[in-house]
């Protein structure tokens, strides 16, 4: 009977327990998560994103993105002396059975890694929540309401905190996945910035994304290992969700060749828009103060619709709401 030796991990002081899914390395758990924060690390000095002295709010949705975030940065923010005060910010959307079970692993995490936490919420802010969104929109559109109000959400969230900025927890399957949905959907605004690490400014909070080039496998492998406490089901409004074809395609990429998420994150990064071509101009919203592309910012556009018994009004690429 033919036996399987160990492996040895690159260290040579250990057996290899996993094979990293990015690089194919045989690594002990102790390694894995040395080049896991250390990648983190460079992602966020190379990146420049954090300025000394800045307060900074981690988006937490009790996922497994968010939560790996919230222990690295807590951990990098020590180790490294980043200088940042940290804050946990959650956006309660309305969804029973989903966001409700989150928020209590949220509120877990708060007290695990001792940081502050701010909850805002759809209800409080716009007057619906997303289960009575979905009564009227039915499961079609209704992840564009969502994340637009959860954008805005997060946004207004941060404004209340007085912060600096904002992390994310978007990781390279994320990125990736949008640059294709961006291809295809032929948006050359978005396509332009969905790969920047940093976006925002002008007026806006900063937000950045610590994982942009860090692998959800690697996320997932970290989380076990580390047991880590986070919630990992997925939103029963989310199946009929665009990203879904896109995530679909990706993975089918990455099993044949799993440079393919870098990749096309690196194609992102490259890509150039020509010159003559117009490009929507930034400004805000003449009835919230938002950043909006038109007179009325997508969120007033959707909850007018919502309002009026008319929900289909702002879905699409063009609305007539005054």
């Amino acid at each position: 009977r033919q036996v399987t030796m160990p492996v040895q991990c690159i260290c040579t002081r250990r057996n290899a327990t996993l094979r990293r899914p990015k690089t194919g390395q045989a690594l002990c758990k102790e390694c894995f998560y040395n080049v896991f924060e250390e990648e983190v690390h460079r992602t966020v000095t190379d990146g420049k994103i954090f300025k000394r002295g800045e307060t900074v709010a981690v988006a937490a949705s009790g996922g497994k993105d968010s939560t790996v975030l919230a222990h690295v940065m807590k951990m990098l923010n020590e180790k490294y002396d980043y200088g940042l005060e940290l804050i946990l910010l959650s956006v309660d959307e309305g969804i029973t059975g989903y966001r409700d079970d989150s928020l209590e692993t949220v509120k877990r995490n708060q007290q695990q890694y001792d940081l502050p936490l701010k909850i805002v919420s759809y209800k409080d802010l716009y007057g619906w929540t997303m289960d009575e969104i979905v009564q009227q929109i039915g499961l079609k559109n209704n992840c564009t309401f969502c994340g637009v109000f959860r954008r805005q959400a997060l946004d207004r969230g941060a404004m209340m905190l007085k912060v600096d900025r904002i992390v994310t927890g978007h990781n390279a399957d994320d990125i990736a996945e949008t640059v294709v949905m961006n291809i295809l959907r032929g948006d050359i605004a978005r396509l332009q910035r969905c790969t920047a690490i940093t976006t925002g400014g002008e007026g806006a909070i900063p937000r950045s994304k610590p994982f942009k080039y860090t692998y959800e496998k690697e996320i997932v492998m970290y989380a076990y290992f580390k047991k880590l406490d986070y919630f990992s089901t997925e939103c029963v409004y989310s199946p009929n969700a665009y990203r879904g074809h896109a995530r679909t395609f990706l993975k089918d990429l990455e099993s044949i060749r799993p440079s393919a998420i870098i990749d096309i994150i690196h194609s992102g990064e490259s890509l150039a828009v020509k010159g003559d071509v117009k490009m929507p101009i930034q400004g805000t919203c003449t009835r919230c103060g938002y950043i909006a592309s038109q007179e009325l910012c997508k969120a007033c556009v959707l909850l007018e619709g919502l309002n009026r018994g008319l929900p289909r009004l702002g879905i699409g690429k063009t609305h007539k709401a005054k």
